[in-house]
């Protein structure tokens, strides 16, 4: 019999892999992040395996560490997300594409007509990640002497999230009749100018383009501070958590939910999907060997800069073999950095140890066969700790085929995967509602 829920799966590609020696390990294509054939296959791997989406994270400056580290870094050159996902749906059919966005360097006129573009494109296949960014060198490269301080990233976040919704619902679904025989190409009382005046944006409106196929593309959000649950709470249809174990994700899970229903919002159409980070071998002591050899692979000047960034300190002047010291509040990311204090305490790591498993990936791992994954993984959905998984491959492409060839089949055969997709859009596939258009409800 088949489970009243079934998981929700994305693939989190940065573009490819979050940990730093993904691309050394051995069978690795090293180019994987900029060059489009790789990427062209995987999401095709993705798509034959029946994930939701392919999830693009994005940076607007190089990664905050000295060059000693990032010289080791394999993200430190990508594709512009919205660029390559148009690409890429001309490629695929079905799979979701989800690109990161900022609000704090972008206007809104431009995020609402690149979103609203790729979803006609895709024929409805596009999500928005809603960022406020974090690094703070991000602000040097659009005019800025210092980064904007967190919470006032989330209040202009939340006006941008108003404004561009706003756009996209400029026109009603049918406002464009383009009748030959008359001449009319679109009726003028089915435009909405929005003239919004707010204390961070001005935007006349309307946008010149169609309402998205979805009617809004999907929103996704992965803020897990004080502000970002807020944030979520009242926008987000799909959060991408961090939560380390079960125990974490369900409080997060049932927090989330009572935000959710507290905002008037129905928690069924929020889906939490907490990042996994997956290693498939035939046996658990073989996935355990590919793991130690990966992580062997993490340079420590990487690590310990992978570290210093999420701290928001420079950790290379801590005791490599102490005790994580007391670190005081910074501007960055507030969740990432409470993460790893807790993780630091709960393990007694020194900072060697907590810099290798940041410098690797320290969150929630899958490691083992297809059958003990997949055990893990339904122990999560049943007990409401989260909808389905944002999967992290630990290399490409053997930790993606892996995946889909191994992982994926015992999924299904215990039915808690779908077998083929529901629908044509992401909405469809992720059973999410199509949002009313505020300007033209009918």
């Amino acid at each position: 019999m088949t489970p009243t829920r079934q998981l929700k799966l994305g693939a989190f590609m940065r573009p490819v892999s979050i940990h730093t020696g993904a691309w050394r390990y051995p069978g690795a294509f090293p180019d994987a992040n900029f060059n489009f054939e790789h990427l062209k296959r995987f999401i095709q791997t993705l798509e034959r395996g029946k994930f939701d989406a392919f999830f693009m994270a994005d940076h607007l400056a190089l990664l905050d560490m000295p060059i000693s580290a990032l010289k080791r870094s394999h993200t430190v050159t990508s594709f512009e997300p919205l660029t390559l996902l148009s690409a890429l749906a001309t490629v695929t059919t079905h799979i979701g594409l989800v690109a990161t966005a900022s609000t704090t360097f972008d206007a809104p006129y431009h995020i609402a007509r690149r979103f609203a573009s790729l979803d006609h494109i895709s024929g409805g296949r596009s999500g928005w990640n809603i960022v406020t960014t974090a690094n703070p060198d991000a602000a040097l490269n659009f005019g800025l002497d210092e980064h904007m301080e967190h919470d006032a990233r989330y209040a202009r976040a939340f006006e941008f999230y108003d404004v561009v919704t706003g756009l996209w619902d400029s026109w009603a679904d049918d406002a464009f009749v383009r009748d030959v025989e008359d001449g009319l190409y679109f009726d003028p009382a089915k435009m909405h100018v929005l003239d919004h005046k707010g204390e961070h944006l001005k935007v006349r409106g309307p946008l010149n383009i169609a309402r998205p196929i979805q009617g809004w593309p999907v929103i996704v959000q992965a803020g897990a501070s004080e502000a970002g649950r807020s944030f979520a709470a009242a926008t987000a249809e799909v959060i991408f958590a961090g939560q380390p174990n079960l125990a974490a994700g369900q409080a997060f899970y049932a927090d989330m939910a009572a935000r959710v229903a507290a905002e008037g919002r129905d928690p069924e159409m929020v889906k939490i999907l907490p990042g996994a980070f997956v290693v498939v071998g035939d046996t658990v002591e073989e996935a355990q060997e590919k793991r130690r050899l990966l992580d062997s692979l993490v340079h420590y000047d990487s690590s310990i800069a992978s570290l210093s960034s999420t701290l928001g300190v420079d950790a290379s002047k801590f005791d490599p073999d102490g005790p994580l010291p007391e670190i005081p509040p910074t501007n960055g990311s507030q969740s990432g950095r409470q993460r790893l204090v807790d993780l630091a305490a709960r393990e007694k790591l020194t900072v060697r140890q907590l810099a290798q498993r940041v410098g690797g990936y320290g969150g929630l791992s899958f490691v083992g066969t297809p059958q003990t994954i997949a055990d893990g993984m339904q122990e999560w959905l049943e007990t409401r700790a989260c909808d389905g998984f944002n999967i992290m491959f630990p290399f490409l492409p053997e930790g993606l085929d892996d995946f889909v060839d191994q992982v994926v089949p015992e999924l299904q055969r215990r039915g808690l995967f779908r077998n083929e997709y529901e629908g044509v859009t992401l909405r469809e596939n992720l059973g999410l509602a199509r949002p009313t258009n505020r300007f033209f409800p009918t």
